[in-house]
């Protein structure tokens, strides 16, 4: 996608660029929206960056350890692993990075084993081969790192460096979506000291052979060079600055006063730059859910009628339509019509009020004086709690909300910090998302509705945070991950979504397009990716920010 400096209308949308109607948004926002300059043929605004981008994000700066999840995903700037992700409009590939060429599998499914690309090093001169492999894999893997992606790892009997130019992976059942798990980044052998992934000096001194290194970093701003040795090529943005900027409206007021050059924001935020001169709004397609969970240690939103009530209360087009501003998808289960033959079509919530108030007077739901419903002296009414920087979780609390009040159902919305809402799940509920590593079905399902994460200490508490336990769920979802047949695992996804439907866990709300804003630059060669759940700077236009070019 080109990102060019215009003061003609914007370019017609394409397939991951699509402008949609202006809203309304708060008056300051919109002001400075209005009046200010944001391209370099305007008198008084910068001129486009050459070989530099700056980006706000809405995420902290830091945590650049892979053992701690950093770039799970395959967005590090810092780290490669074995394989990376190829872009294109529908369902990613991968293509090699670190391994020399695509793993070999045995004929079991249990053997993986990966050839090493010579002659790469790591930012700190330091060679690196299978060792580096064995080590990043091992540490994940020890319980002492107490890494949250060792429960995702729990395929992984053991990782051997057989030479320097080649690692095996033996697994302890078939894994089909393996591929996925070969995105993790490398570190050094010898920065890995063990001990708590979240205290090592990797965090924040990252050492990798990506193509970008880290040169100075405060909470507010990271400033990454091009690493000139890189393996495939130095990059031409060769200065990267990313400024953490938490608050929605002050990342739009950055970019249009020049001082950033692109930004992730809201859709209804985003959507109020398609006609500006000077601005690419940007939506890639994403297989991030929003939803509500429904706590199985809360009495009403562990009633099975209050959970079918509710899925069927909610008007998910009208909250694509008018929260998203038109960038998603309705969603009733955690998975989204991308994933092909696996994707079950009939596994959907209509909106039907009627039906749902149908439910709720069948169950004893009966409705009281002031209009909510009690049974047996509890009322219908509990928490649904967001985090308070995330401006689009607090419009879906609120949509949601109000749809639930007209069946009987009150529920107040909270915002509530990140270091004290998992505390809470077990008993209130919480607007979440999902979809960490989206490019397999298994990643992108089984520890939301997977019954062994309801189990205390299983996993992060935002794994199958309702607490929901299905035993016919839990038996294809295993069965899908288990098998390699292609069409038995489609057959199996396809079970797991109608079983849910006929007894739904979440409200499931949406799922979203990620919107970015940019400033016109002269470079050329972003393209649009199926993305997870992290949407910052890591991603959108920037996620292949190694292969931007300049006529």
């Amino acid at each position: 996608m080109p990102f060019r400096c215009r003061t003609t209308a914007p370019r017609q949308e394409g397939p991951h660029v699509r402008p949609r109607p202006r809203s309304r948004l708060v008056a300051a926002v919109l002001t400075i929206v209005a009046t200010a300059t944001a391209c370099a043929s305007t008198p008084g605004s910068p001129p486009p960056r050459v070989g530099a981008v700056i980006l706000a994000d809405g995420y902290e700066l830091g945590g650049y350890n892979p053992v701690a999840g950093h770039g799970e995903a395959g967005e590090s700037k810092i780290y490669d692993g074995l394989l990376r992700l190829i872009g294109g409009e529908a369902m990613p590939g991968f293509e090699p990075a670190l391994a020399a060429e695509m793993p070999t599998v045995s004929d079991d499914g249990l053997v993986w084993t990966v050839t090493v690309r010579q002659g790469v090093t790591f930012t700190d001169g330091t060679a690196f081969d299978a060792t580096d492999i064995a080590a990043t894999y091992g540490a994940i893997l020890d319980p002492a790192s107490a890494s949250p992606l060792a429960t995702s790892m729990d395929m992984i009997e053991a990782v051997t460096a057989e030479d320097p130019h080649r690692v095996r992976f033996d697994l302890k059942y078939p894994y089909a979506a393996f591929p996925t798990k070969l995105l993790l980044g490398i570190a050094p052998a010898e920065r890995l000291s063990g001990g708590p992934a979240v205290e090592s000096p990797l965090n924040t001194d990252p050492v990798g052979t990506g193509p970008y290194t880290l040169v100075s970093l405060r909470p507010d701003q990271a400033v990454f060079e091009a690493n000139e040795d890189y393996w495939d090529g130095a990059p031409q943005i060769e200065h990267l600055t990313v400024v953490h900027v938490p608050d929605d409206n002050a990342r739009a007021q950055r970019l249009v006063a020049g001082e950033v050059d692109g930004a992730n924001l809201p859709p209804r935020l985003a959507a109020t730059f398609t006609e500006r001169p000077g601005f690419e709004v940007a939506s890639n397609t994403s297989a991030d859910w929003r939803g509500v969970s429904l706590p199985a240690g809360n009495p009403v939103t562990a009633d099975p009628a209050i959970r079918a009530a509710l899925n069927r209360a909610v008007d998910r087009q009208a909250i694509v339509d008018h929260v998203l501003a038109g960038y998603g998808r309705p969603a009733s289960t955690p998975l989204p019509e991308v994933y092909g033959a696996a994707y079950e079509p009939t596994a959907a919530f209509e909106f039907d009020p009627a039906a749902a108030e149908q439910i709720l007077d069948a169950a004893g739901w009966i409705r009281s004086a002031d209009g909510v419903r009690e049974k047996a002296g509890v009322r219908a009414e509990f928490t649904v709690m967001y985090f308070p920087e995330d401006t689009l979780r607090r419009d879906l609390a609120q949509a949601f909300a109000a749809d639930a009040d007209r069946i009987g159902v009150r529920v107040s919305v909270q915002p509530v910090d990140r270091a004290s809402l998992p505390d809470r799940l077990p008993v209130e509920a919480g607007l979440l998302g999902g979809g960490d590593l989206p490019y397999d079905p298994d990643p992108q399902i089984y520890s939301t509705l997977h019954s062994s994460y309801a189990r205390p200490g299983v996993g992060s508490p935002y794994d199958n945070a309702s607490g929901y336990v299905n035993p016919v769920v839990d038996a294809a979802l295993d069965a899908a991950r288990r098998t390699t047949d292609p069409d038995e695992r489609a057959a199996q996804y396809r079970s797991v979504q109608s079983a849910y439907v006929a007894d739904p866990g979440y409200v499931m709300l949406v799922f979203l397009d990620h919107t970015y804003v940019s400033r016109d630059t002269e470079y050329t060669g972003s393209t649009p990716i199926l993305e997870p759940h992290s949407h910052g700077a890591s991603w959108g236009p920037w996620w292949n920010l190694r292969e931007w070019t300049r006529p």
